[in-house]
């Protein structure tokens, strides 16, 4: 009976933690249920990999005014609010950090000023082995076959366990409703309410109908995106080429975003 109550309590626990977030419409079911099931609608010229992932050389990347771009292209496309005024509630997929807030776990005395003082963007890594996925109740976020780490905007019910389980901060929560803070609003990615988790989808609905990452597109070569298990993909020969790191490497997570420094 104590147990029974106990269960009972936990699950009442976790319905009332997201009881503030109401469902948001998202464009990328293609019918059938949601979580596992959920999947973006391919098209005839739809991009396909193993595991997509992500390659920064930062070395292209000097200034703060070298990455503006790029995180506009991102805001601008998947509706992202910029305009809030409290720099806690920010919505961030993509962002610019110091050396030593990215890489916690590869600091120095003596680090390489030009590189210390470079500036890096970061993103969700789309881990291989996700810690947020399985810290999700609802499976409101999942892993793809193609490894991208989604979010379900239906199923989230705003407990952020996710935010908690990631520790890369790459996660945002809408403590407010985001969409009078979005400057222009792109009809053709959903919008979000209040008390949903979002975050980079490494431009899941882009790659479903052939193109690149935004991001991508906008960085002038800095970034490559490919298949991490083609040995033929940019993104592997680029790895081939040059040394790279990955932040929290040691957490076993194994990032999907490298950095070559």
């Amino acid at each position: 009976m104590k147990n029974s109550r106990r269960r009972f309590l936990q699950i009442a626990g976790v319905s009332a933690l997201g009881l503030g977030a109401k469902p948001v419409l998202n464009a990328f079911a293609a019918g059938g249920a949601a979580g596992p099931g959920f999947h973006v609608a391919q098209g005839e010229s739809a991009l396909a990999a193993k595991q997509w992932a992500m390659v920064i050389d930062t070395r292209k990347l000097q200034t703060a005014a070298d990455l503006e771009p790029i995180i506009e292209a991102c805001n601008k496309i998947h509706n992202i609010p910029t305009a809030i005024e409290n720099k806690n509630h920010e919505v961030m997929w993509i962002w610019e950090a110091h050396y030593h807030n990215a890489f916690t776990d590869k600091t120095n005395n003596f680090l390489n000023e030009e590189v210390e003082h470079r500036p890096f963007l970061l993103l969700c890594n789309h881990c291989e082995n996700p810690p947020c996925v399985r810290a999700c109740p609802t499976q409101a976020t999942f892993k793809n076959a193609n490894g991208i780490v989604m979010m379900d905007f239906h199923r989230c019910i705003g407990c952020r366990f996710c935010m908690a389980a990631c520790p890369f901060g790459a996660r945002s929560f809408n403590f407010r409703d985001p969409r009078p803070f979005i400057e222009v609003n792109n009809k053709e990615f959903p919008t979000r309410m209040k008390g949903v988790v979002e975050k980079c989808n490494f431009c899941a609905e882009r790659l479903a109908v052939g193109k690149m990452p935004a991001c991508v597109e906008a960085s002038n070569g800095a970034m490559a995106f490919g298949d991490l298990y083609d040995e033929h993909s940019e993104v592997r020969e680029l790895l081939k080429e040059n040394y790279t790191i990955r932040r929290k490497q040691t957490l076993g997570t194994e990032p999907s975003v490298y950095y070559i420094v």
